[in-house]
């Protein structure tokens, strides 16, 4: 057996926990209201090989491999498609807010804020091309 099964093996198992889905859930709606789970995925690894002679011409040898993950709920992102603009979106947290959950919150809610000027941007130029599109009509109406 080469060091390579083992490791294989092993990186095959933890790539399998190292999807997507796992750290952004799939969303769940109900009633104008959809909840996306967020984790923390931890993860370790390790291999190794060994070989000993015990007389001439005769020895043995190993490898292994190992490997753990965890995944932690952390937060769910909270859309709202009832409530006011403002309170559309929030982030529900799960658990204390330590040094990394504080960086996501802010970063969250640097997003959200540059996805509301974006939207309200886009609004504005929908609006101005709508009204552009009513005077050149006009224009040109016998």
């Amino acid at each position: 057996m080469s060091i390579e099964d083992p490791i294989k093996s092993t990186l095959d198992g933890l790539l399998k926990v190292l999807k997507m889905e796992n750290v952004i859930g799939d969303p769940i709606e109900s009633d104008g209201r959809i909840l996306i789970p967020v984790t923390r995925v931890g993860l370790g690894f390790g291999a190794g090989m060994g070989q000993g002679e015990i007389a001439e011409g005769t020895g043995s040898h190993g490898t292994g491999a190992g490997g753990g993950a965890t995944v932690e709920p952390i937060a769910f992102v909270l859309i709202n498609k009832n409530a006011e603009e403002s309170e559309q979106i929030k982030v529900l947290h799960l658990t204390s807010p330590d040094p990394l959950n504080k960086a996501i919150g802010e970063v969250s809610g640097l997003a959200l804020e540059l996805l509301k000027e974006w939207r309200n941007r886009q609004r504005e130029r929908e609006e101005e091309n709508r009204r552009m599109k009513k005077e050149s009509e006009n224009l040109y109406t016998p």
